[in-house]
């Protein structure tokens, strides 16, 4: 119920309003997200770097219902992964772009254009682009978009989300060599015909999930803060005979710093996930529903007023 209450909240313009004018809110979002230009994304993921971290990053926005708009998505990510390239950095941070920012609610041809400019972008670069995955109703046609820019760019990167009773099918799918795949838990409010509900339920997905992924031939991207899961994939790894190079982790900026650092001490490959831009408020809200934690942060910081 709480979560889909946060969830419910994210789709709400009123209080869209009133978060984004609080006086504290730039200093909380600050936590989670890298600021509103290229310029700030470049000075976090060069801090990133420096401390032995890989990115990727999201320019935010989603659910985009206008051709120049998606049209203008398409450009700020031209536009990233030039600068990337231009100061060095782009070995080191890939791109995440959602299909609905670039068009894909809109126009699917338009999507596939605008994807495919990115993609060719990021090659150009010497980096790749993964897909991100949103609620179930577009799952089939990002798979199927997919599959379509594999063709030229067999890099492009997938989501799957581990509370959709379909992803261990899609991970059968998927974990053929040279896939790359990101495994997350899930942030959309879903249905019980097609999403598991409990925590526990979607924990145990996870790890069959990742199971599937670590035996086959591809490369696991495993997103999750849950010290757990953590162990449970390193020791799969072991179980697999898996080189550390083999998979990564990922983590959510401002999300367990810590752990970031000392899975890089271990010698695990660290991946960061990295979000800018404007449109900040409904993946902040993503974040407070999937960890409580991260909801005690921001009302300790709203009730601070510093």
């Amino acid at each position: 119920m709480f979560r889909s209450v946060i969830l419910a909240a994210s789709r709400n313009h009123q209080v869209e309003r009133a978060v984004a004018n609080a006086p504290v809110s730039r200093n909380v979002v600050r936590r989670f997200v890298a600021g509103s230009s290229v310029d700030d994304a470049l000075a976090v993921t060069r801090d990133l770097v420096a401390s032995e971290l890989t990115v990727s990053l999201d320019y935010l926005g989603e659910d985009t219902h206008d051709a120049d708009q998606a049209t203008a998505t398409k450009d700020a990510y031209l536009t990233l992964l030039k600068a990337l390239d231009g100061v060095g950095l782009a070995a080191s941070a890939e791109v995440s772009v959602k299909l609905s920012a670039v068009g894909q609610l809109l126009d699917r041809d338009l999507a596939v254009a605008n994807a495919r400019a990115i993609c060719q972008a990021a090659a150009d670069a010497g980096t790749t682009v993964t897909l991100d995955m949103e609620d179930h109703t577009s799952t089939d046609s990002t798979l199927e978009i997919l599959a379509e820019l594999r063709r030229d760019y067999p890099q492009t990167g997938a989501v799957l989300q581990a509370y959709l009773r379909r992803t261990e099918g899609d991970c059968r799918e998927l974990s053929g060599a040279g896939s790359r795949v990101r495994l997350c838990k899930g942030a959309y409010a879903e249905p019980e015909s097609v999403a598991f509900q409990s925590a526990l339920e979607v924990d145990k997905s996870y790890v069959r999930c990742m199971n599937v992924l670590m035996a086959g031939e591809g490369y696991p991207m495993l997103a999750t803060h849950d010290p757990r899961l953590i162990a449970i994939a390193a020791e799969r790894a072991k179980w697999h005979a898996r080189p550390q190079e083999s998979f990564e982790f990922q983590l959510l900026y401002g999300v367990r710093p810590e752990e970031q650092l000392r899975l890089v001490r271990d010698g695990y490959t660290v991946r960061v996930y990295v979000p800018y831009g404007d449109e900040w408020y409904a993946y902040l809200m993503r974040r407070l529903a999937e960890r409580p934690a991260n909801v005690t942060f921001f009302l300790r910081a709203l009730a601070s007023k510093k």
